[in-house]
């Protein structure tokens, strides 16, 4: 496991006084205040005290210790900030999004393994998991109870309680219609009159 895990890009200046405008990466703003000090590489090198974080239109401002105006700030636009992992406070069952990355999905019941983690991405109400079967093609499914029955990184593996086609090609009920059968649906346009 990575120590320093990416938090967000500084993408812009804000006022005159050193604020920087950083898109997060992370649980938000309030999660990143926690944090004493934020770090300019992947590797914890350049370590800067944090003067202050706090959200502002999906986004965070952040101010770090020795920045104090906007040609200070300046130097930092498009960087990327990183979080030690030890100085983290995770609930009981909240993971790192890097530490979901290459588990191996498993039926909960039966044991197969489909493939492993790519991604996890939000983009609603739930995460979304991509997943890289055997075969090389890309599963997607909801991050929600119903499917999702458990997290195991230390262990290497997530469960999943998969339904019909979640993990391979369309079955015959997803086939275009004709296609279970041999023939095919019609073009558009040659549909009979």
């Amino acid at each position: 496991m990575r120590e320093y895990l990416e938090a967000g890009k500084i993408v812009a200046t804000h006022g005159v006084r050193g604020e920087m405008k950083l898109e997060l990466w992370c649980d938000g703003a309030e999660f990143l205040a926690g944090f004493k000090t934020l770090y300019f590489s992947e590797t914890g090198a350049a370590p800067r005290a944090v003067g202050s974080v706090r959200p502002h239109k999906g986004m965070a401002l952040l101010t770090l210790a020795g920045v104090g105006s906007i040609e200070e700030a300046r130097p930092f636009l498009g960087r990327v900030v990183y979080i030690a992992r030890s100085e983290a406070r995770l609930p009981a069952g909240r993971y790192f999004l890097q530490d979901l990355i290459g588990l191996a999905v498993r039926d909960s019941d039966t044991g197969r393994v489909y493939g492993r983690v790519t991604d996890v991405t939000h983009p609603a109400a739930q995460d979304i998991y991509t997943v890289l079967t055997p075969s090389g093609e890309e599963c997607r499914f909801p991050g929600v109870p119903e499917f999702l029955k458990g997290l195991y990184p230390a262990q290497g593996y997530l469960l999943v309680a998969p339904i019909p086609g979640m993990f391979s090609a369309a079955e015959n009920a997803d086939a275009p219609q004709g296609a279970a059968d041999g023939k095919t649906a019609p073009e558009s346009g040659d549909a009979p009159v």
